[in-house]
């Protein structure tokens, strides 16, 4: 099928690079000119696993091709993605200006039947006003008779792991008006031997904000526990295996740390909370889980605040800045928060991330702040080492070597990725979430 996608941030790239993977012809149109030139370069704007090799393989055989030009695509595609941003207001509402522009410029450019799909994550009645952006625009171009659908197919990507969850998903969700529509988007997803969930369209925008504010929820729940724990004793870690065992509450999502962050939990929390607002119903769960989310990081401060009793002039190693494993998103990302607290308290620092150093380089601009090229060059002379990110190589790292090179064997670890009583063993002294 001839397919456009219309935004190549991480869920435009990868969704368009996945459907070329499946034999489909995709175009990926942008309006950053050199995201644009480095993707024809084959130069990757973010960091995903196996995606540069994905893109490669497509553009080499001529399935996937990238252009800043939406004209020609939109006139040679059946199906067309909104995959643009849709960022949060200050009010936490979404940002829907690119949706609408998208919307603006399909119309401006479609000569024959096209079915419009939004992938972004968009609040309810969304696909109504892309519907009414299109019909005014048509109109006014004389070609209010132009046959065109609007659908919503959200999607559930990972980062860190998205292509696998791209090819692999547990459903696919499709919010459509019409059977034209409907046969369109089945044919499209036929390869996927998994359960396909028609709906209409406020129904498919519902379900992401749902999902996405329940996995928050979910975290929050685990975290507050995790401080009962600490409270009383317990050990969080056998708590949660315990509970998600359940097979009603399942195991994932249930891991204590110091809270979700990235661009999708805390902006699709905060939409779903103003979308019930809006609507007059009340959310305030998620407005508790919001708060819990934001204190995790208060508190996981202050334990090291407490640990080091001075900060000022105290040198700290972080490991890990980006807000999870896999990627090099730093969006609402937890380390960004320590880091900043701790330098206005006077530390230094020293910090190491496989990925996302140079992102972090342009938002933290200070000389106390040194990028370090490894683990154990953040640990040497370190009165404290925190864990921020579950990189694999963190958890595999020398422990012994880290408290030989250490000033003091301190280590804080804000995703319990070591063994309490093995860090005691070993002799360090080792606090961690819940344990």
């Amino acid at each position: 099928m001839k397919i456009t996608i219309i935004g190549t941030g991480y869920v435009g790239l990868v969704t368009g690079t996945c459907f070329a993977e499946l034999g489909n012809k995709v175009t990926c149109v942008d309006n950053n000119k050199k995201k644009i030139a480095d993707l024809k370069k084959l130069i990757m704007p973010i960091y995903e696993p196996g995606l540069e090799d994905l893109v490669r393989r497509n553009v080499k055989e001529g399935r996937l091709l990238f252009t800043s030009s939406i004209k020609q695509a939109v006139k040679e595609s059946e199906i067309i993605f909104i995959c643009v941003s849709t960022p949060p207001k200050d009010d936490g509402e979404a940002d829907l200006t690119s949706v609408e522009n998208v919307a603006r410029s399909i119309a401006l450019n479609m000569s024959s039947y096209c079915l419009i799909v939004d992938k972004s994550t968009v609040p309810v009645e969304t696909g109504e006003w892309v519907k009414h952006t299109i019909k005014v625009n048509l109109k006014d171009r004389g070609k209010k008779n132009l046959k065109f659908d609007v659908a919503s197919s959200p999607e559930f990507l990972r980062e860190g792991q998205a292509i696998y969850d791209f090819m692999h998903p547990d459903r696919i969700v499709i919010g459509v008006e019409t059977k034209r529509a409907e046969e369109l988007l089945s044919k499209l997803y036929k390869p996927f031997k998994v359960p396909i969930v028609v709906t209409d369209i406020k129904s498919a925008e519902l379900i992401k904000h749902a999902s996405n504010s329940f996995l928050a929820m979910k975290i929050s729940f685990i975290n507050v526990v995790s401080r009962l724990c600490e409270k009383v004793g317990a050990d969080i870690t056998k708590v949660a295996r315990g509970v998600g065992l359940d097979k009603r509450i399942g195991k994932s999502f249930l891991d204590a740390g110091i809270g979700y962050g990235g661009s999708c939990f805390p902006k699709d929390v905060d939409a779903f909370i103003k979308i019930a607002e809006k609507h007059g119903c009340d959310l305030s769960i998620l407005t508790e889980t919001r708060r819990i989310n934001s204190d995790q990081v208060r508190l996981f401060i202050k334990k090291i605040e407490d640990s080091l009793w001075i900060v000022k002039d105290k040198v700290i190693g972080v490991l890990g800045l980006s807000f999870k494993p896999g990627t090099d998103d730093l969006r609402n990302a937890a380390s960004l928060k320590i880091i900043e607290r701790l330098l206005s308290e006077g530390a230094c620092i020293k910090t190491f991330d496989p990925q996302a150093m140079p992102k972090a380089g342009e938002i933290i601009k200070s000389s106390r702040l040194k990028f370090s090229k490894g683990v154990y060059d953040v640990a040497k002379g370190c009165d404290c080492l925190v864990i921020v990110t579950e990189w694999d190589e963190f958890k595999a790292m020398d422990l012994e070597r880290i408290k030989k090179i250490m000033k003091q064997p301190l280590i804080i670890d804000g995703r319990n990725i070591f063994d309490p009583e093995y860090m005691k063993k070993i002799g360090i002294k080792y606090l961690s979430i819940g344990r």
